[in-house]
């Protein structure tokens, strides 16, 4: 089959690899209709997450159809011919964590749990098609892919929406998602999104379904002003960071206060053109620090006092000059994770049907599988407007 590969840091490939197989006896081999690029693989792209190897196969936002189940499947939950979506965290549905709907934390699904171990305290659940730190897991930007524990992990989906409507439910539109409810957001809540990329599009619009009162996005309109637009357009206020200072901005617009919820949908490599900024693009370069964590110092010093502040940006590393003082003598509360995306497809696939979002306006580009060369580096460089690429792996 065709799949995208990981070769080396800027450099991915389509090759042709092994098709999968049925290892264990609840696998199912899923045939891919939509696949995605996501934010977090420029992470992988850039170089920036550790444990990646030559011949890996990237991507985590697969959906298809069920080609073949292995004996012990539930045929109740999942059987072949079903069309299902596939959450990029692998839960055993059974642990500790998973009983209590914290699937990206699963304790059985990562087989390289040492290494999570020795980086993070404990490990992560394992995750398609990112890196060996989350398991080493074969990923969804190939023709197929080869599901563990699929009665778990498979979602079933209708057959009357289009992928463009429910591909996202893979990570984007639930990560944007949790961004905003796990903060708990009350109907007069103002809600700071820093990252207008697509989970940062996501959570604009799912503060809106949560009922927030006003939401402001914080992104770079000198380099991205499609982004922008695009959050404009979904009713948030916006804030161009290259033109206006944050700060004085946000307490402008809460009356002197500051955002209830301050939600860094931007992650590790974070820009910006504060002298932090740059002190973090210098450190970063010279290997003495592995994250930029521009945007968390930034949501901690805005966020009112008593507010939250959620990271749902992914980080791989460690950070510096992080703002403990304002964070303790603020009172905020922190709320972080991988999205627990189980837990969020029944509730979000609602809003769907009944058609209060369609997720499909965050798709600006489809290109086949054989082009996702060309794709990462558009996306990576905010090329011809890029915001989201679904890859078809048929044409």
């Amino acid at each position: 089959m065709k799949a995208v590969t990981w070769c080396a840091p800027y450099k991915v490939s389509v090759e042709n690899v092994p098709d999968p197989k049925i290892i264990n006896r609840r696998d199912a081999i899923v045939r891919i209709t939509s696949t995605c690029i996501c934010g977090s693989d420029l992470h992988l792209y850039d170089g920036c997450i550790p444990f990646m190897k030559p011949g890996d196969v990237m991507g985590h936002e697969p959906m298809g159809v069920v080609e073949e189940v292995g004996p012990d499947v539930d045929k109740n939950k999942i059987k072949k011919g079903d069309r299902v979506v596939v959450p990029f965290p692998i839960a055993c549905g059974a642990c500790f964590f998973c009983q209590r709907g914290l699937t990206s934390c699963c304790d059985n699904t990562n087989p390289k749990a040492y290494l999570g171990d020795h980086v993070l305290g404990q490990p992560t659940a394992g995750i398609y098609g990112y890196s060996h730190l989350t398991g080493g897991f074969a990923g969804g930007q190939a023709q197929f892919l080869r599901t563990p524990l699929a009665d778990v992990n498979l979602q079933k989906l209708p057959e009357d929406l289009e992928d463009h409507q429910v591909v996202f439910l893979s990570d984007i539109f639930p990560t944007g998602y949790m961004a905003v409810q796990h903060c708990n957001p009350q109907p007069d809540d103002t809600v700071a999104i820093w990252g207008c990329g697509p989970v940062g599009q996501f959570a604009i619009r799912s503060a809106f379904l949560l009922k927030a009162a006003k939401v402001i996005a914080i992104d770079d309109g000198k380099r991205v002003p499609s982004r922008l637009k695009m959050a404009r357009d979904a009713g948030a206020i916006t804030i161009d960071f290259s033109e206006e200072y944050v700060y004085e901005r946000l307490l402008e617009l809460t009356g002197g206060i500051g955002p209830d919820i301050c939600v860094d949908a931007v992650g590790m490599e974070a820009h910006g053109y504060s002298p932090d900024a740059l002190y973090d693009k210098i450190k970063n370069l010279t290997m003495l620090e592995t994250d930029r964590p521009k945007v968390i110092r930034q949501a901690i010093h805005c966020c009112r006092k008593g507010g939250t502040v959620s990271i749902i940006g992914v980080y791989g590393g460690l950070s510096d000059k992080i703002p403990t003082g304002a964070l303790m003598n603020k009172g905020l509360t922190i709320k972080t994770g991988q999205c627990h995306v189980h837990r969020y497809v029944p509730e979000l696939l609602d809003h769907i049907r009944h058609r209060r979002i369609d997720p499909s306006f965050v798709v600006t580009h489809r290109l086949p599988l054989s082009q996702a060369v060309e794709g990462y580096k558009m996306f990576r460089f905010r090329q011809d407007e890029c915001v989201k690429i679904v890859l078809d792996p048929a044409a």
